[in-house]
C-alpha cells in the first residue's frame, strides 16, 4: 500500500508541475488563456489530493492528519478546478485571473511544505 500512496503522491506532484508550468509558460503572452497543461494538472493536483486524504483518513498508510491543512489544501484544489474549467471556454482570460491562479497555485503547494 505505501508503493500505492509513493505513485498517487509523485502524480499529485506532476499535476502541480502541469498546472504551475501551463501558468508559468504565459507570463510574456499578451492574453493568456486557459491551457491544457492547467486543465490537466488541475484535475490530476485535484483527483490525488483526495485519494492522498483518503488513504490518510482510511489508515492505509502511516502518517499524522492535519485535517485543517488538508481542509484548505483541498479547498484551494477545488478553486483552482472550478475557475480553470469554468474559463476554459474563452479564448484569453484576464491578466488578473492569471495571476489568481498562479498565486493560489504557489499558494497550495507553500501550505503542504510551509505548514508545520
Amino acid at each position: 500500500m505505501e508503493l500505492l500512496d509513493e505513485i498517487v503522491l509523485l502524480l499529485h506532484l506532476i499535476g502541480f508541475a502541469a498546472l504551475f508550468g501551463g501558468i508559468l509558460v504565459q507570463i510574456r503572452v499578451r492574453e493568456p488563456e486557459i491551457n491544457a497543461a492547467m486543465l490537466h494538472g488541475s484535475y490530476t493536483m485535484l483527483v490525488t489530493g483526495l485519494a492522498l486524504a483518503v488513504f490518510l483518513k482510511a489508515g492505509l498508510v502511516i502518517g499524522d492528519i492535519n485535517l485543517p491543512q488538508l481542509v484548505i489544501k483541498l479547498v484551494i484544489s477545488a478553486i483552482i478546478t472550478f475557475l480553470v474549467i469554468i474559463n476554459r471556454r474563452f479564448t484569453s482570460i484576464p491578466r488578473g485571473l492569471w495571476t489568481l491562479l498562479g498565486v493560489l497555485t504557489l499558494g497550495n503547494a507553500a501550505v503542504a511544505v510551509l505548514w508545520q
